[in-house]
């Protein structure tokens, strides 16, 4: 027989939307020994998707202990676990990727829901809350850092008055989670209504100095100037003549601008050549950040557009037409890159609050960062130029909103 994991998982944020955290936990059922802990601050993010993250990691911490295991899903969330269990709907745009990461990783009939009260659930809602306040000083959690199974084990038994407040407590919070997965539904069957935007000008708040992402887009390689699919799952090409040449006139203006403070790469050579430039005159070193790479495209990587029209044409029209459509050969879905985007987003975030930093990265996770900015929908990426070593600039504020400030600013290079 299969074995069975219990998954614990919460997750919490401090301002609802604010600073935000997750915490999972893996429990075996026999003994309730922790097999596996995850916990992450992913800056600023409401409760409901700090939750569903916290429940995405946690599967994928029992899946890397047993792929075949069965798993029972316990959580304090009424609204994950009535939507994870298919009985209420999922319409909001910030939970509906998160659920399908959810869905992807076990099979759906080997993972079960259950809602327990929240002080069944303290050893994730601690590590939640280590995660946060990891976050609140500009670090990330780390496994080592852990105190929450200790915290669970010790914690003195709670009175009847402290029983009968956290009762009243998830009385309420399930109450309101049930009246927003009604207001979900009845949004699905009314009219759309005009979304009111965040205040700007003069009668905005003074929300301090916003973190803001200069996003330069690599120099040439051999493949850019014939338009060639160049990603991630292909020959990682190095930097042309011209690229270089790019590359250290950009290095030239933003050391004149002055604003730069910390410089972070995709891993691909094209990029690391391109920021190590910037960085060398600037004084500054690059840290490589994994989720700023390329999409993989597959068997598309190195053709052209016209070549791909001509031996996929039925794959690409699918990937024209929907971010949930992979390259041909198990590519990379613009749906897939915007999470992982996404993701690294909300940690550098917390990393460099309040900071300008340089991220040097390529065209899809560029135009993703400014599509998230803006609200905008996913096709939204077929509408944007971006040239080699060209300059974008997104600032974040504390409150959640983004100001797209530069796009595809080419003046250094003329």
């Amino acid at each position: 027989m299969p074995r069975t994991l219990i998954v614990e998982a919460d997750g919490g944020s401090r301002g609802n939307p604010g600073p935000a955290g997750y915490g999972a936990v893996v429990l075996d059922p026999e003994t309730g020994e922790a097999l596996a802990e995850a916990a992450e601050f992913i800056g600023t993010a409401t409760n409901n998707v700090a939750e569903y993250k916290g429940l995405v990691a946690g599967l994928r911490a029992a899946h890397a202990l047993d792929p075949e295991a069965r798993i029972q899903v316990r959580m304090d969330s009424k609204l994950v676990v009535e939507q994870m269990s298919g009985r209420w709907q999922i319409k909001h745009p910030d939970m509906k990727p998160l659920a399908a990461e959810a869905r992807s990783v076990f099979p759906a009939d080997r993972v079960t829901y259950e809602w327990i009260p929240r002080a069944k659930n303290k050893h994730a809602d601690r590590l939640a809350n280590e995660a946060m306040d990891a976050g609140k000083i500009g670090k990330q959690w780390e496994p080592r850092d852990s105190r929450a199974a200790l915290a669970t084990a010790a914690a003195p038994a709670r009175s009847a008055a402290a029983r009968a407040a956290d009762e009243a407590a998830e009385r309420a919070e399930t109450e309101a989670e049930r009246a927003a997965a009604g207001a979900e539904r009845a949004e699905s069957a009314a009219a759309p209504e005009a979304v009111a935007a965040p205040p700007v000008g003069w009668g905005a708040p003074d929300l301090g100095v916003p973190a803001t992402f200069v996003l330069l887009r690599h120099g040439e390689t051999a493949l850019t100037p014939e338009k060639r699919f160049s990603g991630s799952g292909g020959t990682d090409p190095e930097l042309s003549a011209a690229g270089h040449r790019q590359a250290q006139a950009t290095a030239a203006a933003l050391a004149a601008r002055g604003t730069i403070q910390a410089v972070v790469s995709s891993p691909l050579r094209r990029c690391r050549e391109t920021a190590q430039a910037v960085a060398d005159r600037l004084g500054l070193d690059v840290r490589v950040e994994e989720g700023l790479r390329e999409t993989d495209f597959g068997a598309w990587e190195g053709l052209t557009f016209a070549e791909v029209r001509e031996r996929y044409p039925e794959d690409l029209d699918a990937w024209l037409h929907s971010s949930k459509a992979a390259p041909t050969g198990g590519g990379e879905s613009f749906a897939s890159v915007a999470r992982r985007t996404a993701v690294t987003r909300d940690k550098l975030l917390a990393r460099y609050a309040g900071r300008t930093v340089l991220l040097v990265t390529h065209v899809t996770p560029i135009k993703t960062l400014v599509r998230l900015a803006l609200g905008a929908p996913p096709e939204s990426l077929f509408r944007m130029e971006l040239s080699a070593a060209s300059l974008s600039a997104v600032a974040y504020y504390s409150d959640g909103n983004a100001s797209l400030r530069l796009l595809n600013d080419t003046s250094h290079l003329r």
